[in-house]
């Protein structure tokens, strides 16, 4: 892999996860038609340097909110879960809240994990990620006819966390967006707009963290990391990284516009012409 190679792939990652056009499709459609020299064999640690380039992102966009959920976190902690004295549940801290929910949206991930062999193999099969983008572009086109929403941290439910964490779950496979049937589940239950897009990437961060750190594991247990290709791979880290602040401002303004199923039209796009040129390219 070269410097050009992984700085594109930065690109990539950075626009396409945040970006609702699904960045694990775009990467595998990027493996499968330019055929990236020794990718096969590095692609589970560099995907993970990646990912963690673009988590970063998130860190450094919402600051301030993941500060507040931390302090949060320990104060809840301390209280024992309380309610206060047994004080009302609107008084609850919107912070506090917020990791109530995202801890409520995380859990059907773990339904995931029997499968996960299952959904890497699916990486390969361009066609299924082909069809699955096209998919994306339905849910994206039907997001932006929703009614507007005004639930944000403060009165938004279990139940409403647990939906959109099974989206998530769903946003797993190669070719669905994560970010895309997130949001759009988030508007759907009733979400604000800004909150639906701000719920979306914080509680991705748990998500990829925790997959991250089952993949690296697997690449320490297989041996896959190549030192020697470490300046290449953080390169495209520090790309991702970058590129992935500027998407999540993007995704919050189009969003905000009511331009969020613009998308749409790109997802069928790529998911058609990649289909066809899936049976062309051999």
């Amino acid at each position: 892999m070269t410097y050009l190679s992984a700085v594109l792939m930065g690109i990539l990652q950075g626009v396409a996860e945040f970006l609702p056009i699904s960045s694990s499709g775009h990467l595998a459609l990027f493996q499968r038609f330019f055929a990236v020299e020794n990718y096969e064999e590095t692609q589970m640690f560099f995907t993970v340097l990646l990912h963690l380039g673009t988590l970063l992102s998130v860190c450094v966009y919402y600051w301030r909110d993941i500060w507040d959920m931390i302090r949060e976190f320990f104060a809840l902690l301390v209280s024992g879960f309380e309610r206060k004295g047994r004080r009302e549940r609107g008084t609850v801290p919107p912070a506090r809240r917020m990791v109530l929910l995202i801890v409520v949206a995380t859990l059907p991930l773990f339904a995931i994990l029997p499968i996960k062999d299952v959904v890497e193999e699916i990486m390969g099969n361009a066609v299924f990620v082909s069809v699955a983008l096209i998919a994306t572009g339905f849910i994206l086109f039907f997001s932006d006819r929703m009614a507007r929403g005004r639930k944000d941290a403060r009165n938004a439910t279990v139940t409403d966390a647990l939906l959109v964490g099974c989206a998530q779950a769903l946003g797993t496979l190669p070719g669905i967006s994560r970010s895309g049937s997130t949001i759009s589940a988030g508007m759907l239950r009733g979400f604000d707009r800004g909150f639906a897009v701000r719920f979306s990437f914080l509680m991705s961060l748990p998500a990829v963290l925790g997959a991250n750190i089952l993949t690296l594991v697997d690449v320490v247990k297989e041996g896959a990391i190549d030192s020697s290709m470490l300046p290449v791979f953080l390169i495209g880290a520090v790309v991702a990284a970058v590129v992935g602040y500027f998407a999540i401002r993007l995704v919050n303004l189009l969003t905000n516009k009511g331009k969020f199923g613009a998308f749409a039209y790109y997802c069928w796009a790529m998911g058609t012409v990649s289909l066809v040129a899936n049976f062309v390219v051999k």
